[in-house]
């Protein structure tokens, strides 16, 4: 059964946020995981959302999803990450 990690992110420090992304897709590309959405400006259909970008993931199971996120090389461009962006995220099972 599929996972899904969803980040909701508030931009803090632009700069690091822009360097962390610049590294993203050549980490990820080995991560088994898919990409599905990216967005820095979701249209928002419902409530209030102040934030600045929402992240979308998929992976086949949550130890694909556990095994990228807490990898050497995620971790290292993390860093940016950290400091670059206040983040909310979600491990969300699917149907």
């Amino acid at each position: 059964m599929s996972v899904y990690v969803i980040a909701q992110l508030r931009f803090i420090d632009v700069d690091l946020y822009r360097r962390y992304q610049k590294q993203f897709l050549f980490v990820f590309r080995s991560s088994g995981g898919k990409l599905l959405a990216a967005d820095e400006a979701p249209t928002v259909l419902e409530g209030k959302w102040a934030l600045n970008k929402v992240v979308i993931m998929e992976f086949e199971q949550a130890s694909t999803a556990r095994q990228f996120l807490d990898s050497p090389e995620y971790q290292l461009i993390s860093r940016d990450r950290l400091a670059g962006a206040e983040t909310t995220a979600l491990l969300v099972q699917g149907l």
